[in-house]
């Protein structure tokens, strides 16, 4: 009986291992290049398509996306966001400097990475490190069947007035359910994290995907409506735990690997 328990008892450790790994949050890294010019842009497309896209598939990053805001016909300020998910921290610290390894890379980016001080590819960009929730531990690629032209992504962030309200925050779409109650409704989430490193602080940020800008409002009318949600945004512990939210539409580009 002894070496039946130690085989089940060692079976059943080996199981929660298995779990506790695939359970493993990722971390994540936004790019948001800040450009204004046409020719800036066709450089940050060109190089992110045929020289960063390949050379990260290559380092064995997966379900790069690439994104413009919905404002950029019209602002001055327009903006390319590049979403990329990482296992761990090395692997993104170690991301550069194995793509500058690659000759075909060099050639491929050229135009972007030796741009002269007098035609530089953008104004400036931010780079935003966030940590996967535990409700939603790794990337969820979108499950949409129109047209990629016509999604419409939601970047969303919630900024929190001190650390412990923005802590409240994150609990309550982790253990409060708001994460299930998006999945529920078919929010085809993205990712979820908090901001681990970033010019706005304390903050959470999630994505979101639909169909195109009639299927989002939809479901957004939907969510405030739906007695769950009602129910959680009154419980008293998750009041005003929000100081500020942005809302940036966006649509994929069409080298955008989702």
């Amino acid at each position: 009986m002894f070496p039946r328990v130690m085989i089940l008892t060692v079976s059943f450790c080996l199981t929660i291992s298995m779990l506790n790994a695939q359970q493993k949050q990722e971390f994540y890294e936004i790019k948001v290049y800040h450009f204004n010019t046409t020719e800036q842009e066709n450089i940050l497309d060109t190089y992110y398509e045929k020289a960063f896209i390949p050379a990260a598939h290559k380092a064995g990053l997966k379900y790069i996306g690439v994104f413009k805001p919905l404002s950029n016909d019209t602002a001055a300020d327009k903006r390319l966001y590049v979403i990329l998910p990482f296992a761990s921290t090395d692997q993104m610290i170690n991301l550069t400097p194995q793509m500058e390894k690659s000759r075909e890379y060099i050639r491929a980016g050229n135009d972007y990475i030796n741009a002269p001080y007098t035609a530089p590819p953008y104004i400036r960009y931010e780079s935003i490190l966030l940590k996967a929730f535990t409700a939603a531990p790794v990337m969820q690629l979108p499950k949409l069947g129109s047209p990629k032209a016509e999604h419409v992504y939601e970047l969303r962030s919630y900024e929190g007035h001190t650390e412990k309200i923005y802590q409240n925050k994150v609990h309550m779409f982790n253990e409060g359910g708001e994460v299930p109650l998006f999945k529920r409704l078919n929010f085809n989430a993205v990712f979820y994290g908090g901001v681990i490193a970033g010019s706005r602080m304390p903050n959470l940020m999630y994505m979101t995907s639909f169909e195109n800008m009639k299927d989002r409002d939809t479901h957004w009318d939907t969510f405030r409506n739906d007695p769950e949600w009602k129910a959680l945004s009154a419980r008293p512990e998750y009041q005003k735990n929000v100081s500020k939210s942005d809302i940036i539409l966006m649509t994929a580009t069409p080298y955008s690997d989702y």
